[in-house]
């Protein structure tokens, strides 16, 4: 998993609430075990026609926001079932920062484990970065994991909370493989030991 520190990016507007798993990468999707080539798909009954055409007005169809990094977006973001696919899509058009006013649990916790940086604020806070958002190719805001800080475009900041374990997670780049890693030389030595003790297993 990459590490998480600082990112300054294009923050896309989505100001829908209950923004489902479904939406962010339909069930048809979902044959694949890979983490990647799952973002061009990514809100695809919202991005394409029927027939595979973009919609022009979808906002990560405009070119202001093709790059985009950050979405901001409403209320209960990542409600629905609980499909590990979803973060995957997201990381994998570009997505590590999703600001909403609050989400699903499940979802909230697949995003540390990918590397996506999940934060929680406030409507009134979200609607003014709502707003930063919505200046398309001049919406660069910049969000400092370490400090805990987002800067909108004007200089303006808004400070965040997030999980002490969490935040070391995604500062080195953890996920539950790297932590088990971590351990590699206790683990080893166990099994040598177990091995030694117990030759007939």
């Amino acid at each position: 998993m990459d590490k998480f520190t600082k990112l300054t990016g294009v923050a896309a507007p989505m100001p829908l609430i209950n923004i489902d798993t479904d939406m962010i990468i339909p069930k048809l999707f979902l044959k694949t075990i890979k983490r990647t080539g799952l973002g061009i798909n990514l809100f695809n009954e919202m991005r394409y026609d029927d027939d595979g055409n973009e919609i022009a007005d979808f906002v990560l169809n405009q070119p202001a926001y093709r790059d985009a990094q950050i979405l901001v977006a409403g209320e209960n973001f990542g409600c629905g079932s609980s499909r590990e696919h979803a973060p995957w899509a997201l990381l994998d058009f570009g997505i590590r920062v999703i600001i909403a006013p609050s989400f699903a649990d499940i979802f909230f916790n697949n995003c540390f484990k990918n590397g996506i940086l999940p934060i929680q604020l406030p409507k009134e806070d979200v609607d003014k970065l709502m707003d930063d958002a919505e200046r398309g190719a001049n919406a660069t805001v910049t969000v400092d994991l370490e400090a805990q800080v987002i800067t909108g475009p004007d200089g303006g900041s808004v400070s965040f909370e997030v999980d002490p374990f969490r935040k070391h997670c995604l500062l080195e780049g953890l996920d539950d493989i790297g932590l088990t890693l971590q351990k590699a030389d206790k683990i080893t030595g166990f099994e040598q030991g177990r091995q030694a003790a117990q030759p007939w297993l």
